[in-house]
């Protein structure tokens, strides 16, 4: 993958594979401490130790269409390629949440890529649970919360074509470029 918000679009995947309700993707650009940390937490069914311990193994794989799953392997390594970290904690009945630290400012740091994409393609594949994304540096934040949307709505789907294009819009009007 050479973009982040391909690899977020990945493991997401796995939070709704684990029937996760609510959704956090936060992004976290800090100059002075020259990090880029991606968080990303579900409410979904959880893991055992042992199997979030598995997970980061390139041919370990709860799927049955293949024999192998990069998406958090492929992170981690993404990570602490640039001198950063990655983790991993999850409970059964609970949820999980990843975390991948890496060198904001190094040559090997992948562009964060284009996350208005990435959240339109959550919202409209899964219209039914709730994601919130956050983007924040020391001058700006940025929140986008699906509930707020839902909230005002009411019974109009996510997924329905012209709330697309007011996400879109919000999106592209409100998150503001990466720094680096």
């Amino acid at each position: 993958m050479q973009e982040l918000s391909l690899n977020i679009l990945d493991i997401v995947q796995n939070s709704v594979k684990a029937k996760a309700s609510l959704i956090t993707i936060r992004v976290i650009e800090d100059i002075h401490a020259d990090t880029l940390t991606i968080t990303i937490a579900d409410n979904g069914c959880g893991m055992s130790e042992e199997t979030a311990k598995a997970a980061v193994d390139p041919f370990y794989t709860t799927r049955t269409t293949r024999k192998v799953g990069l998406g958090l392997p492929f992170i981690k390594m993404a990570a602490e390629m640039t001198g950063g970290s990655f983790s991993i904690q999850s409970a059964i009945g609970v949820g999980t949440t990843v975390t991948a630290v890496f060198g904001l400012r190094h040559i090997d740091r992948m562009p964060l890529g284009d996350m208005c994409s990435t959240m339109l393609t959550l919202v409209s594949g899964s219209p039914q649970i709730d994601f919130v994304y956050t983007h924040l540096n020391a001058e700006q934040d940025f929140i986008m919360d699906t509930r707020q949307f839902k909230e005002i709505l009411g019974d109009v789907p996510l997924n329905a074509p012209e709330i697309l294009n007011f996400i879109k819009d919000y999106i592209s009007e409100n998150d503001f470029p990466f720094v680096v």
